[in-house]
């Protein structure tokens, strides 16, 4: 598995696309403002067969080109069904964008412990609400490696003062995210990657949100 991180849209928003180099079967994680073009370009000229999309959760800086990368690709978009909604009428949570996002109805509501393949790599899904309802990570735990959306940052968590937000959830969210393997590296919705070892904070995340 080779992760290719897409920086992109007004608040550099991380967009993955996830390669099987066995297979060269690629899935896109969060495509941002800008990450469409890139990230189907790049599949392009290296050969991959875009088939999936993964959506950690459905604000707008990480949907904005999901019309664009599913129409290119005919692509099966995968979202928990606390988003979905949101997939297909954006900006029905309440959080205002500053561009209009053209509505997609995801093909699969997934939930915890629910596995999906990207060639021969799996990924298991963990719920981690509080950033939204919806929002979830993506877990290999054979590669070592979890993508946290905006659940977990370096040294941070994701804002809980938006609209659909709750804090006490991302509370449970974090302290089960604190159990996986130390060495666990984590691809963020935003910012440098780290690891579960490095964010000990998360035993006692009471003591550090702040709400």
């Amino acid at each position: 598995m080779r992760i290719e991180i897409f920086p992109s849209g007004p608040v550099q928003t991380n967009t993955l696309l996830l390669i099987c180099e066995t297979t060269k079967e690629a899935a896109v994680v969060d495509p941002a403002l800008g990450a469409g073009e890139l990230v189907i370009d790049y599949a392009k000229r290296h050969g991959l067969k875009g088939k999936k999309i993964l959506l950690t959760h459905s604000h707008w800086d990480h949907i904005a080109d999901l019309k664009l990368v599913a129409t290119s690709w005919r692509a099966e978009i995968y979202v928990h069904p606390e988003d979905a909604g949101n997939v297909e009428d954006p900006g029905s949570d309440g959080l205002s964008s500053p561009i209009a996002i053209e509505g997609v109805v995801p093909t699969h509501r997934i939930c915890e412990g629910d596995q999906i393949t990207v060639g021969k790599t799996t990924w298991e899904v963990i719920e981690t609400p509080g950033h939204t309802p919806g929002g979830i990570c993506f877990y290999d735990a054979k590669a070592g490696v979890l993508l946290s959306g905006d659940t977990l940052f370096q040294h941070s968590y994701g804002r809980l003062d938006l609209p659909t937000s709750t804090p006490t959830a991302m509370i449970g969210s974090l302290e089960k995210l604190a159990k996986l393997p130390p060495e666990t590296i984590v691809y963020p919705g935003h910012g440098p990657k780290t690891t579960i070892g490095e964010e000990e904070w998360m035993k006692n995340p009471r003591k550090s949100l702040k709400f």
